[in-house]
Parts: structure tokens; C-alpha cells; sequence
């Protein structure tokens, strides 16, 4: 067996036809959308302060305290992007089809966070005080990636576009609004489309360092976190989503993680060592330990959702 690439330069020199032919495959496929076409604008009314308008309320807000949670969850993950791209531009670079692809990301993430904000000042869905304190706080920590490499990176990303775009489609189908619902599926869209690109160039990685590849997505996915996972009383707030059904560890599994190994074809590799196959099976065991935990939290959902309902109450779900 050939020993494999694993240094960063090297295998951003053999990976870039695969991102050059990605990218022109994205932007062949990725539609045109405008965030302002989605935020009802004619419902904004000014707010207290410099324009002497009406104090926030809550009772001014039309959606659910776990959908305005989820909200600010998804709007705050979006808002770090200047750390996302500086880490992403510090692993691939500017230049080629790397950087081609750097900027574009950059580009279509930006207008989530701008859509996002937008519609939820305009319908006074969340106190804008509270929102952009929780904004500076969160932006001021930062983000840092926190696997080294290419292979590293572009295996989280992998998984974590892919998450993002789930929360995003139950966000908006919780929300009861039809135009957040709308707008969140625009945003869930682009988020899949760069998943397609990150999961397609680590197939790409799997053939040329599969070895490497193999014991770095066992690490990614042993580690996973959100990238939201520094917003402050994040724990809190993702139990909250959690029991909503927005993003629990039943889509980690069913939906984020056991697709991307399906795609990248994890358990039907033969061109690894004894290293490699050692680590494929320990993926294998936390993946069922995984699958086990989502059952037992969903089936603990399952009767609180039964008690409430006994009770006359009903609980936000998607």
C-alpha cells in the first residue's frame, strides 16, 4: 500500500480538481434568492430609542418561545461567519478553486444571517436589545476550528452543513408562519447545496488518503458539536429544541450522520489497513450506542408529550 498524502499542501494540490469541478457544478445548480423578498416589511414599525418608537414586547411576537429560541439559535450560529471564513479561507486558501470556493460560501452564508435578522425585526418576532447583545457576547468568543487539516475540516463541514439545513426546515415548519417557513427553506436549500460540495470532496479525500480519512471522521463524528455550540446558555437552549423536535439526537443520527457515511461509503471500503478497519469498527459501535440513546430520548419525549396532553396541554413540535 502507497503511503497516503496527508500534509495540507499536498492534498490541497490533488483535491483541487475535485473542488474546481464541484464549484462549477454548485454554481450551475444554486438558484438566485433575495432575503428581501422574504420579510414582510410593511409590518415593521419602529422601535424605542433614537426613533421614539414603541418598547418590544413579548406579547407583540406571533410565534412559540421554542420557535423565537430556535430562531436566535440559528441566527447566531450564522451571525459568526467572519470567524467561519477566516478559518476555512486559513485551511484552503485564497487562491484557485479553493479560493473560488472560500469566497462564494462566504458570499451565500452571508445573506442567511441578513434574511434572518431582517424578518425578525420586521414581525417583532424577538427583543432586538436582548438579540444583539447575545450577538456581540457571541461574536466576541469567536469560533476556532477544531480539527486540524483538510481532511478534518472538510469532514466536519460535511456533517455540519447538513445539520444546519435540518434545523433550519423545522425551525421554519415550527414557526407556524408560512413566510418563515418559506424563508428558512431558501436558507435550509443553500445549506445543502454546500454540503453536496464538502461531502462530494471528501469521497474525494476517502480515495486518496482512506486510511487518514476513515480516523478523522471517527473523531469528527465522536466530537460533534454545532458551530453554535459557544452561544451563551446554548445547553439550555438546545434541550429546549431538542424536545420540540427541531434537532435531536434521533435526526443526528437518522438524518445528518448515518446519510454522509452512507454517501462517502464508510462500511463498504476495502482499501484499508488494519489502522484504518480498526477505526471504521469503533465508528461501527458509536454509531449503535448513538442509535440506542436517540431511542431512548425519543421514547422519554414520546410519554412527557403524552402526560402534557393528559393534562389539556400541548407542546410546540414540529
Amino acid at each position: 500500500m502507497t503511503a497516503e498524502p496527508t500534509d495540507t499542501v499536498t492534498l490541497l494540490r490533488e483535491l483541487e480538481p475535485v473542488v474546481e469541478q464541484n464549484v462549477n457544478r454548485h454554481l450551475s445548480v444554486a438558484k438566485e434568492w433575495f432575503p428581501h423578498e422574504y420579510v414582510p416589511w410593511s409590518d415593521g414599525t419602529n422601535f424605542d430609542g433614537f426613533l421614539g418608537g414603541e418598547a418590544w414586547d413579548e406579547s407583540q411576537s406571533k410565534i412559540s418561545d421554542v420557535a423565537r429560541t430556535s430562531l436566535i439559535v440559528n441566527l447566531l450560529t450564522e451571525d459568526n461567519l467572519p470567524s467561519y471564513h477566516h478559518e476555512i479561507a486559513t485551511t484552503f486558501g485564497r487562491d484557485g478553486a479553493w479560493g473560488t470556493w472560500v469566497h462564494r460560501w462566504t458570499a451565500e452564508e452571508g445573506r442567511h444571517g441578513i434574511a434572518i435578522r431582517d424578518y425578525l425585526l420586521a414581525t417583532r418576532a424577538v427583543d432586538p436589545v436582548a438579540l444583539e447583545r447575545a450577538r456581540m457576547r457571541h461574536m466576541e468568543e469567536g469560533f476556532s476550528n477544531s480539527y486540524d487539516g483538510v481532511i478534518g475540516s472538510v469532514a466536519y463541514v460535511s456533517f455540519q452543513e447538513l445539520a444546519t439545513r435540518v434545523s433550519h426546515r423545522n425551525t421554519g415548519k415550527l414557526s407556524g408562519d408560512p413566510l418563515c417557513e418559506a424563508l428558512l427553506a431558501k436558507v435550509a436549500n443553500d445549506e445543502n447545496l454546500h454540503m453536496l460540495f464538502y461531502r462530494n470532496v471528501l469521497s474525494a479525500a476517502f480515495e486518496l488518503a482512506p486510511n487518514e480519512t476513515m480516523k478523522t471522521i471517527l473523531e469528527v463524528v465522536k466530537t460533534f458539536q454545532m458551530p453554535g455550540h459557544g452561544i451563551e446558555g446554548f445547553t439550555r437552549k438546545s434541550v429546549e429544541i431538542a424536545k420540540a423536535g427541531v434537532y435531536d439526537l434521533r435526526l443526528h443520527h437518522d438524518d445528518v450522520l448515518s446519510p454522509v457515511l452512507r454517501q462517502v461509503r464508510v462500511f463498504e471500503r476495502d482499501d484499508l489497513s488494519a489502522e484504518g478497519e480498526a477505526a471504521r469498527t469503533e465508528l461501527a459501535n458509536f454509531m449503535s450506542d448513538l442509535d440506542k440513546a436517540a431511542s431512548r430520548f425519543t421514547e422519554r419525549r414520546d410519554a412527557m408529550r403524552a402526560k402534557a396532553a393528559e393534562r389539556g396541554k400541548i407542546l410546540p413540535q414540529v
